[in-house]
């Protein structure tokens, strides 16, 4: 992706970037990356009218192992279950017991329309008024459920878009990126490279549909993308241990 035209630091001179956090294994690692490529992590959460709010107490502990003081974790907060078509939002049923294959790559369910790009746009603003040209997420194509906006095209597309609509980018000051590091990278090797960083996979969170006991389901697509990148990994999921 385009090289940003001026880095942006914090006042102890350390670049900043914004990191999309999720709670979840993937954006853990993405930011475990960003910190491990010399960034001071802002990191961003969503409360956007999911089932479950498990997965924002994973992104509270999952920031405060990484260092990242709270006065850098923003959550915003708005209800995506207003506009519904998905089962992350609506009362439409979560599918359960799929190929953590890929299969026929038909988009599922649990896609939450136009939801990336939402959560781009309020990184996007964040970075803009923090100076901070870069933007991590967890992205990945390798083992994912066959979501639009994790594709590379998509994310191309959206840092042109992001250069051509902020004052920053305009004026010339500031070239944003978007980095997806996991982009290319199997689960396993996601796991693998997170295990490297020190990053403590018991307090992600990947389940779409909790059972009522809190535990998660082991059956929907995520649950079963995480259980099959712990094997391939060679290691077990310590969430599972707890």
């Amino acid at each position: 992706m385009a090289d940003r035209k001026i880095p942006a630091f914090d006042a102890e001179g350390i670049k900043k970037a914004v990191v999309l956090l999720s709670g979840g294994l993937d954006s853990a690692t993405a930011a475990a990356i960003a910190r491990q490529e010399g960034y001071t992590p802002y990191a961003l959460s969503f409360s956007y009218g999911q089932r479950h709010i498990r997965e924002l107490e994973s992104a509270q502990a999952v920031a405060h192992s990484l260092g990242i003081e709270k006065q850098k974790h923003l959550l915003m907060s708005f209800d995506m279950g207003l506009i519904g078509g998905s089962a992350l939002t609506s009362a439409i049923e979560v599918p359960k017991g799929g190929s953590p294959a890929g299969g026929d790559q038909k988009i599922p369910v649990t896609y939450v329309p136009a939801r990336n790009t939402v959560f781009l746009s309020f990184a996007l603003a964040w970075a803009e008024t923090l100076e901070a040209a870069d933007i991590f997420m967890g992205a990945n194509v390798m083992d994912y459920s066959g979501y639009p906006d994790c594709r590379p095209e998509y994310l191309e597309a959206f840092e042109r878009m992001a250069n051509l609509a902020t004052k920053a980018g305009v004026e010339g000051r500031m070239r944003f990126r978007v980095h997806a590091p996991l982009l290319h990278m199997t689960k396993g090797e996601i796991i693998r490279k997170g295990m490297e960083l020190g990053v403590d996979y018991s307090l992600t969170w990947s389940c779409y549909d909790p059972a009522p006991s809190g535990r998660p389901c082991g059956t929907c697509d995520s649950c079963l993308y995480r259980a099959k990148g712990f094997a391939d990994a060679g290691i077990p999921d310590p969430l599972l241990g707890k």
